[in-house]
């Protein structure tokens, strides 16, 4: 079988197809999330189900899952995230012999947010400065580096100064990387600057190869789009938006009415805007991957 990496996957015509929201499966699954690790609590406590979601989205066509250390500095738990999705992996290859391409593993990298679990990551309003940041992110990036992962997804960031710090140690790893942003409209990040100033940070990084936005209302997805290809024409773009809904964060809950829109005719218009990479974040599951892989 072709070796696949994330660079011949992006140099392959057509688009490629990430996995959905991994809390989602979960939940649908069965399994209670609703602790400061998020997933990452079930690595421990039930393994199988990890395997058992990152298989769900495989199945459905993902050719790129993502690995469930987005929540979590813990060392054990980060090489335990890794080695699951690739026995996912492994599983789906032994059953679908004969395939063109390797599914590769991600490895999550959320922003310091994520860890506070106190809605800042949908926001940038921290309560720290670049150098914390930097010790923040640098220990986790280094063993997700070394984990056996295929490549890096920083994902979720809210914060500019939290992008240009990812931007300073992402030049100094072994893995190839995408980073993405959560924006607050169809033309800003979270944090409130402008999403051209934002990936601008990326204009010549040689271990970023993809930029884009994630945890983002879909109907902003297409002026994102725009915005980050005016600035990045040679960068691929990556985008997995939410669902719709609204998160509150005080009590882990999602409100309003998921939507009903169809995804593969989602996918069809930004794949046209310049999407390169395209997948789903919260409340997306199998079934929105399957759209989107059906309708390249």
């Amino acid at each position: 079988m072709t070796t696949t990496t994330f660079e011949s996957l992006l140099g392959r015509k057509g688009s490629v197809v990430i996995d959905g929201g991994l809390a989602t499966q979960l939940e649908t699954q069965g399994c209670d999330i609703s602790n400061d690790l998020w997933s990452a609590s079930v690595i421990d406590s039930d393994p199988r189900q990890i395997i058992d979601a990152h298989r769900a989205f495989l199945d459905a066509g993902a050719e790129i899952v993502i690995a469930a250390s987005y929540q979590t500095v813990d060392p054990q738990l980060l090489a335990g995230s890794i080695y699951l999705a690739r026995q996912a992996r492994d599983e789906f290859l032994h059953d679908n012999p004969g395939l063109a391409y390797v599914p590769l593993v991600a490895a999550s990298v959320g922003p310091y947010g994520a860890v506070l679990g106190d809605g800042s990551e949908y926001t940038g309003n921290y309560d720290i400065d670049a150098d914390g940041l930097r010790d923040f992110h640098q220990q986790r990036l280094e063993l997700l580096d070394n984990s056996g992962a295929d490549l890096l997804a920083c994902e979720t960031i809210p914060s500019h100064t939290e992008g240009v710090v990812l931007g300073e140690l992402l030049a100094r790893t072994k893995s190839p990387s995408w980073v993405c942003f959560s924006c607050c409209d169809g033309g800003r990040i979270s944090d409130g600057t402008p999403i051209e100033d934002a990936v601008g940070i990326f204009q010549q990084h040689t271990r970023v190869l993809a930029v884009g936005v994630n945890c983002t209302r879909p109907q902003y997805v297409a002026e994102l789009i725009a915005r980050i290809n005016a600035v990045l024409p040679d960068k691929a773009i990556v985008v997995y938006p939410n669902s719709g809904e609204t998160f509150n964060a005080h009590d882990k809950s999602w409100s309003g009415t998921v939507t009903t829109a169809d995804w593969a005719e989602s996918a069809r218009e930004w794949r046209a805007a310049g999407a390169t990479v395209i997948g789903g974040c919260c409340r997306t599951g199998p079934e929105h991957v399957r759209a989107i892989s059906e309708s390249r």
